[in-house]
């Protein structure tokens, strides 16, 4: 009898232990931010005196809320050398158009992007502890949820960002794709590509875990759906990544209008460098950074080249990341490529590394107190500098979050 209330008692249920975990955490990066505007300099980007609220409305989350009040601008703005300047364009629409719906009763549209955040930060929480208690156990599973609620980056999940939404959709995905529960990615997947970039990642991944599948066809044989549905979804997602392209050409006349406008904000930093060549970015981000700092530039290729090896090896190889499985590591795989490709490194590189997420449960595999306690310590500190640079800060262009 007693066995069975002690069963029954809320806590028990794993949506309350990880709705504490996170309601926790969400306190202490709450902390974080009231530090930050307390001791916030004159020079800060958001000045003396900010509230919770300036923060929540900072940074990329004044595009959001001018793409719910104002849309998309038909004719793309232009600087006075010619090219195309930052806009709206850059951003996807479920976000903003949703944090919008929910403020309906508040009249604040920050308060519905609050909210949407933070709801999605909990679906988050809720489904990667389902993913790391299938594979590692419920004590590691409620510890990769605290490593992933008080992370370096958990200020994006209460801030106006679409990166937790975004990653709510994207773990929903990948939870689908090992189950075997391929139906829902039709819907996941265009609701992904429209909140943020990275649904070509997604495609990739799908393109992947297809191979992997036959591979091992004679352990887990591989059904006529199957190979429907991954085919399927896969063209999917790749035709959801290329239809923003599309969408922004038709509504403003211009064939590059999407691709203009993302490379408008690398221009910030490298000057008119041309078009669009994939993998050039991270050449241009390792000559910059490294000249910089004194050094030559084939040092910083040379960098650059070493960290992609480790990377694989060490999604191929460490045991506690392969522990995860072979769907969040071929995800992993996939979004760095796909980063690799797309992307000019700066400042932004470590919130664009929000969706590898999943692999903060092989930090939580070791049983050991002192690791657990120790990782956790340094998430902390990592989220207090992280805050500390970008928000209380963020003055100079390494600061930009």
């Amino acid at each position: 009898m007693t066995g069975g209330a002690e069963t029954s008692a809320p806590w028990s249920r794993p949506a309350v232990r990880v709705a504490l975990v996170y309601l926790a955490a969400r306190m202490v990066t709450t902390a974080f931010f009231l530090i930050a505007a307390a001791v916030a300099p004159a020079d800060a980007r958001h000045g003396q005196g900010s509230t919770l609220g300036t923060y929540v409305l900072a940074w990329d989350a004044q595009w959001y809320w001018l793409i719910a009040f104002q849309g998309y601008p038909s004719e793309l703005p232009v600087t006075e050398a010619g090219h195309v300047a930052e806009n709206a364009w850059a951003f996807m629409p479920l976000y903003p158009y949703l944090s919008a719906l929910v403020s309906a009763p508040f009249g604040h549209w920050g308060v519905g992007a609050f909210l949407v955040t933070l709801a999605a930060g909990y679906g988050c929480a809720l489904v990667l502890h389902g993913m790391f208690r299938e594979r590692l156990g419920e004590q590691a599973a409620l510890w990769g949820v605290v490593f992933f609620s008080a992370g370096p980056l958990a200020a994006l999940l209460q801030v106006g960002y679409a990166e937790a939404l975004f990653l709510f959709f994207l773990l929903s995905a990948i939870r689908c794709v090992q189950q075997r529960r391929y139906g829902w990615l039709y819907v996941l997947i265009p609701l992904m590509g429209y909140t943020r970039p990275g649904v070509l990642a997604f495609g990739l991944f799908l393109a992947l875990y297809g191979l992997w599948r036959l591979t091992r066809r004679e352990v887990e044989p591989v059904t006529r759906s199957d190979v429907v549905h991954i085919l399927a979804l896969g063209a999917l997602a790749t035709v959801v990544g290329f239809s923003w392209q599309v969408i922004a050409a038709v509504v403003t006349g211009s064939p590059s209008a999407y691709l203009d406008t993302e490379l408008a904000w690398r221009r910030l930093w490298v000057g008119d460098g041309g078009g669009f060549v994939p993998f050039e970015g991270w050449v241009q981000g390792a000559t910059f950074w490294f000249t910089r700092w004194g050094m030559p530039a084939w040092v910083g290729v040379a960098v650059l080249v070493v960290l992609v090896v480790a990377v694989a090896a060490l999604l191929l190889f460490e045991p506690h990341v392969r522990r995860l499985g072979v769907e969040v590591r071929l995800w992993s795989a996939s979004y760095l490529l796909y980063l690799l490709a797309v992307f000019f490194p700066q400042s932004s590189t470590f919130r664009l590394l929000f969706p590898l997420a999943p692999l903060a449960g092989a930090l939580a595999v070791p049983r050991s107190r002192v690791w657990r306690f120790g990782v956790l310590a340094a998430c902390l500190i990592g989220q207090g500098v992280w805050i500390y640079n970008t928000y209380t800060l963020g003055n100079t262009f390494w600061r930009i979050p």
